[in-house]
C-alpha cells in the first residue's frame, strides 16, 4: 500500500481549523500516519472518522482525536499506551478498537472511563481481573471476539452498566448464564448455537429489557416455556427446529421475535 502523507498547514484559529477539515480526503482510511496537528483538523469532522490505516498512535494525536464527537474507527491499532487510552476514554462518541488483541489492566482502567460505546472485538481472552476493570465502563461494550467466557469473568461483567455484546461466544456454562442473568442492560449472545435448558431458564430471568439469542436453532418445550416468561424483548431469529407446542408457547408472547415458520 502506498504511504500517504498529508502536508496541511494548520492555523491556530478555530475558524481556520473548521475550514481545513474539508481539505482532507473523504476516505481518511488511507492515511497511515497522522500528526497531532492533522488530528486536530480531522477531529472537526462530523459523524464518522475512519482511521483504520493507522497502526500506531502518539499520545498527542490521541488527545487531539479525543475531541472528535462522532464515530471514531481505529481498528488498525494493535497496541495502545496508557496515556492514549486516557485520552480516548474522554471521546464522546463510539470508539472502535477492534485491532487490539490484548489489553493490560492499566490501559483497560483508562478505557473504562469512557461513557459511550466501546468496541473491543479483537480480544479473544478475558481474565477475571480484566473483566472486573471493564465492568466499570458505562454504555455499549462489545466483546464479540470472545469465543468462551469463564464463570468468573461473567460474574464481573454482569455488573456492567449498559449493553453487553458477546456475538462471538460459541459456548456458555450454566454458571456463566446464571451470572449474566443478573446484568441490568441489553444482553446479546448471538453466537451461541445451543445452550442447556438450565441456562435458558436462568437467562429468562434477565431484567435488562432485551435478550438476543439469534444463534439458537432449537429449543425444547421446557426451554420455550421458560423463555416465554421473559419480561422484555427476545430475539430468536434463527429458530428452525421446534415442536408445535414450543412454537405456540413462544408466539403467545408478542415480544418474542422469531421466524414465522418452524419445523419439528
Amino acid at each position: 500500500m502506498q504511504h500517504v502523507t498529508w502536508n496541511v498547514a494548520v492555523p491556530l484559529v478555530l475558524c481556520g481549523v473548521a475550514a481545513l477539515a474539508d481539505q482532507f480526503p473523504v476516505n481518511s482510511d488511507k492515511m497511515q500516519s497522522v500528526t497531532p496537528e492533522q488530528a486536530a483538523v480531522l477531529a472537526q469532522r462530523k459523524d464518522k472518522l475512519v482511521l483504520n490505516g493507522l497502526t500506531a498512535l502518539s499520545d498527542d494525536t490521541a488527545r487531539a482525536l479525543s475531541q472528535h464527537e462522532g464515530v471514531l474507527y481505529l481498528n488498525g491499532l494493535t497496541t495502545l499506551s496508557e496515556a492514549s487510552a486516557t485520552a480516548l476514554g474522554q471521546h464522546k462518541g463510539k470508539v472502535y478498537l477492534n485491532g487490539l488483541t490484548a489489553l493490560s489492566e492499566e490501559v483497560a482502567v483508562e478505557l473504562a472511563q469512557k461513557k459511550g460505546p466501546l468496541f473491543l472485538d479483537g480480544l479473544t481472552m478475558l481474565s477475571e481481573g480484566l473483566a472486573k476493570v471493564l465492568s466499570r465502563h458505562h454504555g455499549v461494550l462489545s466483546l464479540s471476539g470472545l469465543k468462551t467466557l469463564t464463570d468468573e469473568a461473567a460474574k464481573e461483567l454482569a455488573q456492567h452498566d449498559g449493553k453487553l455484546y458477546f456475538g462471538g461466544l460459541t459456548a456458555l456454562s450454566d454458571e456463566a448464564a446464571l451470572a449474566l442473568a443478573g446484568h441490568k442492560g441489553w444482553l446479546v449472545l448471538d453466537g451461541l448455537p445451543s445452550i442447556s435448558d438450565k441456562a435458558v431458564e436462568s437467562l429468562a430471568e434477565h431484567k435488562g429489557g432485551c435478550l438476543s439469542l439469534n444463534g439458537l436453532t432449537t429449543l425444547s418445550d421446557e426451554a420455550a416455556r421458560a423463555m416465554a416468561r421473559y419480561k422484555g424483548k427476545v430475539h430468536l431469529l434463527r429458530l428452525r427446529m421446534l415442536s408445535d407446542e414450543a412454537a405456540d408457547t413462544l408466539r403467545a408472547n408478542p415480544n418474542i421475535h422469531m421466524p414465522t415458520k418452524s419445523r419439528r
